[in-house]
């Protein structure tokens, strides 16, 4: 007897959203612009060294006036930002919490400690557990990776790079794919370990290469299609953030395109086949 069964595609509730970095070099206020032209659900914002990422009002006024949703607040982990808010990183948690709380943010991206920041690494596993449970703020870790040097991996994390296997379990999770690029990582090995405390993705390609590329999905070697598809059918409802590296594009319109193209990337896979009868 023939079956009558058919595929049907479910869209996922999961929110995507552009991450003012992908901007660069161009600063955070167009990075809103270009979100509410293209249809972003709402921006990540990347607090470094340009001073509107660094004042929630300013960020609060921003999106306001496009009418676009602020999803995330990554924190200033990154060496370049060593400064910026607090050379104390207890305090750099604590304002990016305060921002996300203010804007109506639902995360706050971290990474783990730099290997010289002995006192925080040895306190970040229960200090980040603890500012978890005061507030409704995700503390979503993201996984890095290591450095190669005459053929030897060193990290430049503590405890590890690789969060997603790591002994230590954090409540949240940001899984990025520029990132398991770069640490030549299965990316959808990672996803099934961090499991259902992975609330957060930073989607871009890599080659592999031993440098951060951060490539529009589907230019590079990394299962973009299957990881989207694989949270869509487990109901992700957590948030897509498109972190793309588009310096050098020749103009507005280049960068404009590359923004575009990843959205559409994400919009088309971030959908799950469904059998119905």
């Amino acid at each position: 007897m023939a079956s009558n069964s058919s595929r049907a595609l479910r869209g996922s509730s999961a929110k995507i959203g552009l991450s003012t970095a992908s901007v660069y070099p161009e600063g955070t206020a167009a990075a809103f612009e270009l979100a509410a032209k293209l249809g972003y659900d709402g921006v990540e914002v990347m607090v470094w060294t340009d001073p509107i990422s660094q004042d929630p009002y300013a960020l609060l006024r921003l999106s306001q006036h496009y009418q676009v949703p602020i999803l995330a607040i990554h924190a200033p982990c990154l060496i370049i930002t060593q400064r910026v808010w607090s050379t104390d990183p207890w305090e750099k948690l604590q304002k990016a919490q305060f921002a996300a709380e203010l804007l109506g943010a639902q995360t706050v991206v971290v990474h783990p400690p730099f290997r010289w920041q002995r006192e925080y690494a040895r306190n970040f596993e229960k200090g980040i557990e603890q500012m978890a449970g005061e507030t409704d703020i995700r503390f979503a870790v993201e996984n890095m990776f290591p450095l190669r040097v005459r053929g030897r991996e060193v990290s430049a994390y503590q405890p590890t790079w690789d969060v997603a296997f790591d002994e230590v379990e954090y409540r949240d999770y940001t899984l990025d794919l520029s990132h398991s690029a770069v640490s030549q990582s299965d990316a959808l090995a990672m996803l099934n370990a961090m499991g259902k405390r992975l609330t957060h993705l930073h989607m871009a390609d890599g080659t592999g290469l031993q440098k951060d590329e951060h490539l529009v999905p589907g230019r590079g070697s990394q299962p973009c299609a299957e990881t989207l598809e694989t949270l869509a059918a487990r109901g992700f409802d957590g948030h897509v953030v498109v972190e793309i590296n588009t310096r050098r594009a020749l103009d507005r319109a280049e960068r404009e395109a590359d923004l575009a193209e990843a959205l559409a990337f994400c919009r088309l896979h971030l959908v799950a086949s469904a059998v119905t009868e």
